[in-house]
């Protein structure tokens, strides 16, 4: 069993509702996609081709998942898992209030931010293990993630890049605290993970 495939298995044993929906099928995500355009002034223009977005128990899959290797589709689903864990530990409704609201919808989202970098942060340890503690370090991967906090991707939810770099930077010491073995490790270079949402 592929590992994605093995994943996905588990999670609905943890969630026994959940399932996944082709973006490019649904009204839904067709509607938001069209909304985000028009809010980041098109700076975010991959919502239905490279993110992947959980809302309730359901998981909506942009075209590129077809085509993603099976390690990154892992490493997607442990980001996305933090998101179906913090709703059931919020509850929709009040998820839905932290990811959208404070401190502006735009701009200054700390909410959604603080949502996210859990989830992030779990980008990378799933990224170390599975890809090597090399990988996880990559500059490449460090500026795709800080992009996501600072940039139009998300609403440039948290723009203050020294402060996302910080967190970056204690989430890296903090997974190689935990596994030292993974020291030096590098199982191969990572590629863009468009995970995400809530």
């Amino acid at each position: 069993m592929r590992l994605s495939d093995a994943l996905i298995k588990e999670i609905r044993q943890e969630f026994p509702r959940f399932r996944t929906v082709d973006k490019r099928q649904d009204a839904l995500s067709r509607a938001i996609d069209g909304a985000l355009r028009i809010v980041t002034l098109g700076g975010q223009r991959g919502y239905l081709s490279a993110y992947h977005t959980v809302i309730g128990d359901t998981l909506y899959l942009p075209a590129s998942w077809d085509a993603t290797a099976d390690i990154d589709r892992a490493i997607v689903l442990r980001h996305e898992r933090v998101h179906l864990r913090q709703r059931r530990r919020y509850g929709f409704a009040l998820m839905t209030f932290l990811y959208l609201v404070p401190f502006f919808p735009l701009g200054l989202a700390y909410g959604r931010a603080r949502i996210e970098w859990e989830a992030y942060t779990e980008t990378l340890r799933a990224t170390a293990e599975l890809a090597g503690l090399a990988a996880a370090r990559a500059p490449e991967l460090r500026s795709q993630i800080v992009r996501r906090f600072t940039g139009p991707d998300y609403g440039w939810m948290w723009p203050f890049e020294r402060q996302v770099q910080h967190w970056y930077d204690r989430a890296l010491e903090d997974i190689s605290n935990e596994h030292p073995e993974l020291r030096g490790t590098d199982l191969r270079s990572p590629i863009e993970h468009g995970e995400h949402a809530a």
